[in-house]
């Protein structure tokens, strides 16, 4: 069994939508006193967090996620949904007296969003410890979670030999040079966006090339102009997955990780796991949320060209 662990949040998401336009709304000349409030009708409570979504991808392809994560007093409805998706819940530790992490966002009619995020229970992510872990990883992913967290996580798998996906995301402004530098030892494969790979760049005083060649792997994606692979001193260009509608790219980054970690750990090619990658992220483009898409693993297969089993 090729069990994937995954150090990250597990959140709630409730988005909202402002039927009108902030820019009518927000007087520029009046931001030091703001004081407004937006009518939302439309409300919906989605699951999230980037474990969450990893790991809601990885069973679309029938793989076995396995999650570190903390969680709040009121867990009990995600346990409940990854209960029936038999994703393993050993390493979710519950937090006493705080709140599961929770985003509220509100979008309007602009597409313009504006965003809280409450990160309760996942601030204590470094009361987890991989040394309780029973079954054998091949490959663990750091994902956006509390600051010691991801730290201790990625000396603890290196430590053990566990090879690492470091995946940053919006955490990624929490760490200083000295810490960045030290992922990038640890890591085997990093992936990034193209701003973040920037900020990696920038923050580490390396650029990207030399990140590359401190990896087996990195992986920059680039939204609607796919993604690049630098591997092997070499550059692997992804084409884009062609979605027949954009609906939401809430998780689009979580489900293209999902692709990744399948070929890396099915030991794909480059080319097939940045296929299945692009074919993940495309597939949730076409659904509202991280986690309500719901294609098969014979979708996926067609889309890819051949058995995923």
């Amino acid at each position: 069994m090729n069990n994937i662990l995954i150090c990250g949040s597990i959140a709630y998401d409730t988005i909202m939508v402002f039927e009108d336009y902030f820019k009518d709304h927000i007087l520029p000349d009046q931001i030091h006193k703001l004081s407004v409030s937006f009518y939302v009708p439309e409300l919906k409570k989605n699951f999230g967090g980037t474990a969450g979504n990893i790991a809601y991808n990885l069973r679309l392809l029938n793989s076995a996620p396995i999650i570190m994560a903390t969680a709040g007093d009121d867990f009990s409805l995600y346990s409940d949904r990854l209960s029936k998706l038999e994703i393993v819940q050993d390493y979710i530790r519950i937090i006493p007296g705080t709140h599961t992490a929770q985003a509220f966002i509100t979008t309007d009619l602009d597409d313009n969003q504006i965003t809280a995020f409450h990160p309760g229970a996942m601030s204590q992510s470094h009361k987890n410890t991989i040394s309780t872990i029973s079954e054998d990883i091949c490959l663990a992913v750091i994902a956006p979670d509390g600051k010691d967290g991801m730290i201790n996580h990625s000396n603890e798998c290196h430590e053990a030999n566990i090879p690492i996906l470091f995946d940053p995301g919006q955490g990624l402004p929490m760490f200083n040079q000295e810490e960045l530098l030290t992922f990038i030892e640890q890591a085997s494969y990093i992936a990034v966006n193209d701003y973040e790979a920037q900020v990696l760049s920038k923050t580490a005083n390396l650029s990207i090339e030399n990140i590359s060649k401190k990896v087996t792997a990195l992986i920059i994606t680039k939204g609607s102009e796919g993604s690049l692979i630098y591997t092997n001193n070499k550059i692997i260009k992804i084409d884009p997955f062609p979605a027949d509608k954009i609906i939401d790219p809430t998780g689009c980054g979580d489900a293209y990780r999902s692709g990744l970690t399948y070929g890396i750990v099915n030991k794909l090619s480059w080319e097939k796991t940045g296929l299945l990658a692009s074919i993940m992220g495309g597939i949730k483009i076409q659904s509202q949320g991280g986690q309500n898409h719901t294609s098969s693993i014979k979708d996926i297969e067609n889309y890819f060209g051949e058995s995923l089993r």
